[in-house]
């Protein structure tokens, strides 16, 4: 049967199919402007204007996606805010105009020797990343990582951490995203947070002060509230009867201040609602005896943990108090080797991870490190003092993105702070939420930062009244 004529006018020959297909392909390959051009009229094909030249110029970049940059510089930024406000920062700048990111690389405490930082990247690390693209954020972690023979010292990671930080920051800028958008977005809205809360001075009620200072805090919104173990609250005198050795370090009395201790838990209990949780810091100043004595007295009191009951390296004593009682434990601020961590983990002999972010090596670590603990049902809650707001935004980053989020530590900042880190996350009614800007959502004004550098710098001495020497932190 003969087919109608225009069926046969719309016939093509497989030549002509090809060469439709290399036209398109071609217009693809050319973005958006060259399939336009597929459809214009002979008239709209006349040579484009400067304008048009600009807007397809813009287009294609946008489809294309930019040159990545290039790491132009490194820096430090030493930040003196005042104990648990010191910090430490590591800036990249790009050979993009206003390019730039920031990544926390502060060690913890006086005595963490936070000022070998800046000669750990200025004398090593930056050779090794000037000039290199900011995209490949792992490589350049590796790199780093591996350039040493010696690995896992804190001054290192936090170097490592502070550096490849600041190219997350980077990244969220350029993608005008979050960090936490990068990495497949969030699993909550806001992390529940634990205030600090004080005893008060030791010759006064324990259980009183502590209830007093924890319904201030209650005030607030918040619902966790976590009591820690200082010289200032076990102060007493040495066996020649004075308040200080002759070094000016105070004398420390660990059975008076776990009395103290388990006094304010008990009044605590009894005094406010059951739904409020409580948690206490050791410091890992008990030896084993003591702290194994103290986590079993601790069960009653249905704490949301127990923190650093022992030393890392006294770690086979976790078995020991595991068996004998449920008192949830946490460990992690004096990790920064995998090693230390992770067989603690594997066998399920804590219930928090508590790592320093920066003492591992930041982001990209503890990424792997929340990932590799959700497959023991062990959950994270990062350590958070002293810690940078950049630091803060990158914890806070990594709780709203990782299932087995336990509890976020938050510090309140002091003005000083606030006025050099713009943008620092908010915590409201017991919650705390980020900051929605690009990268990690930080400004550091870095002329107001040079003026407050860190001078309070020394090693912790923690005594008995005999004048030995306690392990711990502090």
């Amino acid at each position: 049967m003969n087919e109608p004529k225009f069926e046969r006018e719309r016939e093509i020959s497989p030549a002509g199919i090809r060469s439709r297909r290399a036209v398109l392909k071609s217009a693809l390959l050319g973005g958006g402007a060259a399939v336009a051009a597929l459809f214009r009229s002979p008239l709209a094909q006349a040579a484009p204007t400067p304008k048009q030249q600009a807007a397809d110029a813009a287009f294609e970049r946008a489809t294309r996606g930019m040159p990545a940059p290039r790491i132009k510089d490194v820096t430090v930024i030493n930040v003196g805010g005042g104990g648990a406000n010191d910090s430490t920062v590591v800036k990249v700048t790009t050979d993009q105009a206003g390019l730039h990111g920031y990544g926390c690389a502060t060690v913890t405490f006086p005595g963490g020797r936070s000022k070998l930082i800046k000669p750990m990247v200025d004398n090593y690390l930056k050779p090794l990343v000037v000039g290199r693209t900011t995209d490949r954020i792992e490589q350049i972690w590796q790199l780093c990582y591996l350039s040493s023979y010696y690995k896992n010292d804190a001054v290192q990671n936090c170097a490592i951490g502070g550096l490849c930080d600041a190219l997350w920051d980077i990244k969220g800028r350029q993608a005008g995203m979050p960090v936490y958008q990068l990495v497949g977005g969030k699993v909550r809205e806001a992390a529940d947070i634990y205030l600090h809360v004080w005893l008060g001075r030791p010759d006064q009620d324990a259980g009183k002060e502590f209830v007093e200072n924890s319904k201030k805090v209650i005030a607030t919104g918040c619902r966790n509230v976590l009591v820690a173990m200082f010289v200032r609250d076990a102060a007493t005198a040495t066996i020649y009867g004075q308040p200080k050795f002759d070094d000016g370090s105070m004398p420390f009395d660990r059975d008076k201040e776990i009395r103290r201790i388990l006094t304010a838990f008990e009044a605590f209990r009894k005094e406010m609602p059951p739904e409020l949780g409580i948690g206490v810091d050791v410091h890992s100043l008990l030896d084993s005896i003591r702290g194994t004595e103290f986590a079993k007295n601790l069960e009653p009191f249905n704490l949301f943990y127990c923190e650093d009951l022992f030393p890392p390296e006294e770690s086979d004593h976790y078995r020991i108090v595991r068996e004998q009682c449920t008192t949830p434990l946490a460990i992690g601020e004096l990790w920064n080797n995998p090693h230390e961590w992770q067989p603690l983990v594997q066998d399920r002999l804590i219930d928090y991870v508590r790592h320093q972010v920066s003492h591992v090596g930041g982001f990209t670590a503890a990424q792997k490190i929340a990932a590799f603990a959700a497959n023991f049902e062990v959950k994270f809650a990062w350590h958070g003092a002293p810690c940078s707001p950049v630091g803060h935004m990158t914890n806070l980053t990594l709780d709203l993105t990782n299932p087995n989020f336990g509890i976020h530590e938050h510090f309140g900042y002091t003005p000083l702070v606030e006025d050099i880190f713009h943008g620092c996350l908010q915590a409201k009614d017991g919650y705390a939420w980020i900051n929605e800007n690009p990268g990690w959502g930080i400004e550091v004004d870095e002329a107001l930062a040079a003026k407050h550098p860190i001078t309070d710098e020394r090693p912790n001495e923690i005594r008995t009244t005999d004048g030995s020497f306690i392990q711990g932190t502090g």
